[in-house]
């Protein structure tokens, strides 16, 4: 009898430039040996330099692609990336709640790189009281962890804070990602299970090509619930999936360029 081949599915807003959002997440699916498939919230009209546009698809087209790989494929793990809105957010929580899925993952994307706005502020409310009840996971960066704890984050301290205000709305994990504490040599990122807090920590590195980082490391983390790894072993894991995609630097475009998705594979090879 064959072994069952993983499948991940992703829940996020298409990007033209590549290095975010859907095509992000099945890059790293693919690179992890899981099986990717996706439901499209909205397209984006990106690239490096910025975002354009964005077309947000009608709630019910998100509800029916999750419907239609529920019934035939089949998903181990899943992740949601751009919801764009509270009617977006409404639909995709009652899909995942009617199929009972427990790997989910949820990376609260509410801001592109480059500033523009990818989840209206009213839509903020809904992933509180109607998503993070659902999650095993959800990893905020500092901003986003700052909307949804209502509090300023400044210390590490603050982030112990964020993470249990954030934990009171029902995720089995919060993970706060350290990147945007820029006056820190490394990256810490702090977990928190409910009950204790661990700090997972690596280099920094200065390059402006990290467009894409959060939808792929949430990615590389259902990549590894889909596995069977635990959730401390899927962060590791993701962890190293996006330490070498950000070190391993493409050098694309003019402004926030994409990770190297297949720098973590490729250095296996190597090995």
């Amino acid at each position: 009898m064959s072994t069952p081949i993983p499948r991940a599915l992703t829940i996020a807003g298409s990007d033209s430039g590549g290095g975010a959002g859907i095509q992000a997440d099945l890059k790293t699916f693919q690179e992890l040996d899981v099986f990717g498939m996706s439901a499209i919230t909205a397209i984006t009209v990106q690239n490096t330099l910025g975002v354009q546009g964005v077309y947000p698809l009608p709630p019910e087209a998100a509800a029916e692609q999750i419907d239609a790989v529920s019934s035939d494929l089949g998903v181990d793990a899943l992740k949601t990336g751009m919801l764009f809105s509270a009617d977006i957010i409404t639909a995709v929580s009652e899909r995942i709640r009617e199929h009972g899925w427990r790997n989910v993952v949820v990376d609260p994307v509410m801001i592109a790189k480059g500033g523009a706005e990818l989840l209206l502020s009213d839509a903020v409310q809904a992933i509180k009281e109607r998503l993070l009840p659902l999650a095993l996971i959800v990893t905020p960066n500092i901003p986003e962890a700052e909307v949804l704890s209502g509090i300023r984050i400044q210390s590490m301290e603050d982030r112990r804070e964020a993470a249990k205000r954030i934990s009171a709305y029902g995720p089995a994990t919060v993970v706060i990602k350290g990147g945007h504490d820029e006056g820190s040599e490394r990256v810490t990122d702090l977990l928190y299970d409910g009950a204790a807090f661990t700090e997972f920590s690596g280099q920094r590195i200065d390059t402006p090509h990290t467009h894409g980082t959060g939808c792929t490391y949430s990615a590389a983390l259902a990549a590894g619930l889909a596995k069977g790894l635990s959730v401390p072993e899927a962060v590791e894991a993701a962890r190293a999936f996006i330490q070498a995609a950000i070190e391993d630097g493409l050098g694309l475009g003019q402004g926030h360029g994409p990770t190297n998705h297949w720098a973590y594979r490729r250095r296996g090879e190597r090995r």
